[in-house]
């Protein structure tokens, strides 16, 4: 092996189709989620749902819609084998750790989560990571262009 061959592009795996379908697949269900939690009338949630969502910072509303139309524009890019995938999922991760901040740092939102909420939050940044390293990765193997 040359010392050039490892840096040349490698054959494009049949399982990235299945990555970048499930990423995609996965940014639409987070759009779809924000969609809800913005247009469901509050009065129409049990009383414990409510008054979380009233605690809600303007910024941690930000910040999920910036994580889920940014990370949607991050898997098109994906499908369309985009190296502007890396830095669009990159700020849908930073929008989602926003997203999920406050269960930690915002008094009232924290007194408010349930544990069901915080482990939700652990598990959708982790798929997020997961996303930002899979579109890392591909562009290291010179499957993104």
């Amino acid at each position: 092996m040359k010392s050039d061959d490892r840096f040349a592009p490698r054959p494009l795996a049949r399982w990235y189709w299945v990555g970048a379908i499930a990423v995609l697949l996965f940014m639409l269900m987070g759009c779809a989620g924000y969609l809800v939690s913005v247009f469901t009338p509050l009065d129409q949630l049990p009383a414990d749902q409510r008054a979380l969502m009233e605690a809600r910072p303007v910024w941690m509303i930000a910040a999920y819609a910036i994580a889920v139309w940014v990370g949607l524009l991050g898997a098109i890019a994906l499908l369309a084998r985009r190296k502007v995938a890396v830095p669009l999922l990159l700020v849908s991760l930073v929008g989602a750790i926003f997203t999920f901040l406050p269960y930690a740092v915002v008094p009232r939102v924290r007194e408010l989560a349930t544990e069901n909420d915080g482990a939700v939050g652990i598990v959708v940044t982790a798929l997020v990571w997961t996303s930002f390293w899979f579109a890392r990765h591909s562009q290291q193997r010179g499957w993104l262009r």
